[in-house]
Parts: structure tokens; C-alpha cells; sequence
């Protein structure tokens, strides 16, 4: 049983750190399926492929089981199923979850990849994939002779994405297409499968399908696992208004009040062309489209998730041809440089900086402004001195689960005088929301104006 995984972003062979194995070396691990064999067919700086051989013992995987002797003749040795997903869970943990300590900037970058699957069932491959933003190329494999075509493909599937999510989705979806799982189903099970649904389940057009197939239709675990799917979707619909209303007082609402801030300060610069970076579901976007000034309208996240819902939520579908050539969504990391965020105006990172781990803000300082370097870029986040001020937020705590820093305002500051004056810009400082004497705005910005041009 075999699968190959192939990346042509340059340097191709920065896919060994992100999978924790080194090009150079043939490994093999033990797994409950069998030997696993990882190794590389091919790494150079154009193109790097690496290779998972699972070794799957049909007579010791039946006596397991305890079956009859009529299931020795199966297909479980060749076809990419649940006995694959196992091995990748197990080989390749680490990049599943995201992490990379060596390069942490490589797992949360987009790569173009290519999967290849020799014997899959085809039936639902292209339906199940493809909201995903997979390119499905399936070549059903004959049976010979005059028996026709058999129910196995050789699967092809393209795509940009980041590894972890890549390798989520065929943990998932491998045994969703086999329907055959060679384990028990258990509340684990359950509990796995929400665990690498994260971030793209809750919104898959065939979650309950998906869900079924996976926990082989057992009721009790189906119905728990779409409920809680269910509450994931409506929750990543709430508007960031209705979640900072639900911490400030009643009468601030202060996403409103930031986006209002944000299309001001635009206003009156006179930008015409605009990035929304780390726009989630389109929040800012919608005001943006909305102003005539703004000819052209960029929001990107690293998200395909979010993008997916801001497309969802801005109808770009149904826009007219005018309307519908200034706004384009884009996925991509902030902390790597991207040469297609060059040559706009203004861009915009509202609430975004302190979702950043704080050893990669100077990575991402890099890539916004010494390499896009829009003539203005604001900034906005939480101001962590009022955070006593919000009634329901318990002492001590962060705003959002997410965030991994909030800043007092003379760290905001410094940080931000120190980007300027290392990247040839000046700052002005804005509160946003109400004022405390002592404790200053919930939500400070910072707007960066560029003024050495460039030779």
C-alpha cells in the first residue's frame, strides 16, 4: 500500500522539516497496520516527494480479528483505507498538528502539493475532496479481461494547502471512501475525528455523510459528533461585533467602531487600493467593497476555511462582472513574503498581530513592511490594560483563546516605533472606544505611514 506526497515550492526539500524526516534517510516505523516505510524517491530544490510503504500481513490482520478463512483473499494490502490512515496518524503526528519547530514558519504556509493514491474507491473521491480545494484527477483501474472496470482508482489530487491540513483531510477521508474500518468505532473514534475535522468539517458540504461513513453509522456517536459540528459552523458565523459586545459593555460595539475607524483613516488618506491581511470571514471586507474609493479590494488569510465563508458571506457569486473585478481573496501566511501584496496603498491588520506568535512578528514585519510596503499600514489590537474594564472577561485572561500576547500600550508603542524606524515609516497612535482616564482605550491602532521612497 502506497502514497506519495510531492511539493514543488522551492526549496522542495524544506518538506523533511516539516515532516520530521530527514531526505537523506530511509526510516521504517512500527505501527498497529505494520512497517511503515518513509523514504524519498526524489529531493532536490525543485521538486521533493516523499514516499509512506505501509506493509499490511492479510493472514495476521484476519487471525486478529478472528474472521473466517474466506477473508485471507482480500484487498486490504493494497487499497488506501483506514489501515493507511493509522500509519499516517502515527508516522507523521507532528506536521498533522501544525508543528514545526525548526522552521515554524514552513506550517503555517500554503505549499502546492500533489497526492498520489494508486488504488482508492473512486465513488465519492471527487465529491468529498473537492470542496476541500483539491483538484481530483481519478483513473479507474480495470478489472482485465471482459470483466469491466473494478471500484478502485489511481487518485491524483492537487492543491494549494498547508501540509497539516493536507494530511488531516486523508486521516479523515481515507476511510471515509473505503467504508470499511479495521478497528473498533468507539468514542475515541469520535473524539479523533472531530479532533482532525478542525477547521474544515463543521463547514464540508457532506459532514453528515463524512461522519457516518466514519464511524461506521454507529447512531449514538453520529448523532454527538454532528451536533457538536453543528455548534463549530454557527459559531464561526458570529460576527466579531456580537463577540466584543458580549465582553464590553452594551452600548460599545467595537468591532463596529474599529471598522469604522479603519475605512475613516483610508478615507482620508485617499487609498484606493486595499489588503485586508488575516481578513478571516470578510468582516472588513463588506465596508471596504462598499466604498466607491476602493477600486481594488485584496483580503487574504491563511485560512481556505475562512475564505470560503467570507466568499460565502460577501456573494461574490452573484456580483456583478464590475463589482465583482475589485475584490479578490487570496490565501496566505503573513510571516512569508508574498510579491503579490505589492503595490497597494494601504493595508490593513485589524486584530491580527496578536494571534502571531511573538518570535515570528519579525517575520511578518518583513514581509508587510519591508517587502509589500504599502504607502500606509494600520494596525489595531486589544489594549490588554482595560481588560478589568470588561464585565464578563475573567481576571487575567486573554480576549479570544487564540491570541498569544496582548499588549499595554507603551509595548504597543515601542513595537511599533521600532517597525517604523526600521523600515523607513512614521507612526501616529488612535484609541478606539471609549476612554479611561487611567486605563486609555479597549482598542489601540497604530497607522504607519511610509516616507523614504524607494531608489
Amino acid at each position: 500500500m502506497l502514497l506519495t506526497l510531492t511539493t514543488t515550492r522551492a526549496p522542495a526539500t524544506d518538506l523533511g522539516f516539516l515532516l520530521h524526516k530527514h531526505p537523506d534517510r530511509a526510516q521504517t516505523f512500527t505501527t498497529s497496520s505494520g512497517p511503515a516505510h518513509v523514504f524519498y524517491p526524489r529531493a532536490d530544490e525543485r521538486a521533493c516527494t516523499v514516499a509512506l510503504l505501509l506493509e499490511v500481513d492479510p493472514v495476521g490482520l484476519v487471525r486478529g480479528h478472528g474472521s473466517t478463512l474466506t477473508q485471507y483473499v482480500n484487498d486490504r494490502p493494497y487499497t488506501s483505507g483506514s489501515l493507511m490512515a493509522v500509519a499516517l496518524g502515527s508516522v507523521f503526528r507532528t506536521a498533522m498538528n501544525g508543528r514545526c519547530e525548526a522552521r515554524p514558519e514552513l506550517a503555517a504556509e500554503p505549499l502546492p502539493l500533489r497526492v498520489e493514491l494508486p488504488a482508492v474507491p473512486h465513488r465519492l473521491v471527487e465529491r468529498l475532496f473537492t470542496p476541500l480545494g483539491w483538484w481530483v484527477d481519478a483513473e479507474v483501474l480495470p478489472l482485465g479481461g471482459d470483466l469491466g472496470d473494478s471500484r478502485y482508482a489511481r487518485v491524483v489530487l492537487t492543491g494549494e494547502l498547508l501540509l497539516s491540513q493536507a494530511l488531516r483531510h486523508l486521516y479523515v477521508l481515507l476511510p471515509v471512501l473505503d467504508g470499511d474500518k479495521h478497528y473498533h468505532v468507539d468514542q475515541d473514534e469520535a473524539a479523533k475525528l472531530l479532533r482532525a475535522g478542525e477547521g474544515w468539517l463543521p463547514e464540508h458540504p457532506d459532514r453528515e455523510l463524512i461522519t457516518r461513513r466514519y464511524l461506521l453509522n454507529r447512531r449514538t456517536l453520529v448523532q454527538e459528533v454532528l451536533s457538536s459540528l453543528s455548534s463549530l459552523a454557527e459559531a464561526e458565523e458570529v460576527e466579531p461585533e456580537e463577540l466584543d459586545n458580549a465582553l464590553a459593555p452594551p452600548r460599545i460595539s467595537l468591532a463596529g467602531l474599529r471598522r469604522e475607524t479603519v475605512i475613516s483613516v483610508l478615507r482620508e488618506a485617499g487609498a484606493r487600493s486595499v489588503v485586508d491581511l488575516g481578513c478571516g470571514s470578510g468582516a472588513l471586507l463588506r465596508p471596504l467593497i462598499a466604498e466607491p474609493q476602493f477600486t481594488r479590494v485584496l483580503g487574504v488569510d491563511v485560512s481556505a476555511h475562512a475564505l470560503r465563508v467570507a466568499a460565502r458571506k460577501l456573494r461574490l457569486d452573484g456580483m456583478g462582472e464590475r463589482q465583482r473585478a475589485r475584490v479578490e481573496l487570496r490565501q496566505g501566511a503573513l510571516t512569508y513574503v508574498d510579491r503579490g501584496l505589492t503595490g497597494f496603498d494601504a493595508a490593513v491588520l485589524m486584530e491580527v498581530v496578536e494571534h502571531v506568535d511573538p518570535e515570528r512578528l519579525p517575520a511578518l514585519e518583513h514581509a508587510v513592511f519591508a517587502c509589500a510596503r504599502p504607502g500606509l499600514v494600520l494596525v489595531t489590537t486589544p489594549n490588554v490594560e482595560s481588560n478589568p474594564l470588561f464585565e464578563t472577561l475573567p481576571a487575567g485572561s486573554l480576549r479570544h483563546a487564540d491570541h498569544r500576547f496582548e499588549w499595554t500600550r507603551a509595548q504597543f508603542r515601542e513595537w511599533a516605533e521600532g517597525v517604523a524606524a526600521r523600515t523607513g515609516y512614521t507612526t501616529r497612535y488612535l484609541p478606539i472606544g471609549d476612554e479611561d482616564p487611567e486605563r486609555g482605550a479597549p482598542t489601540q491602532a497604530a497607522v504607519f505611514t511610509l516616507e523614504r521612497t524607494e531608489d
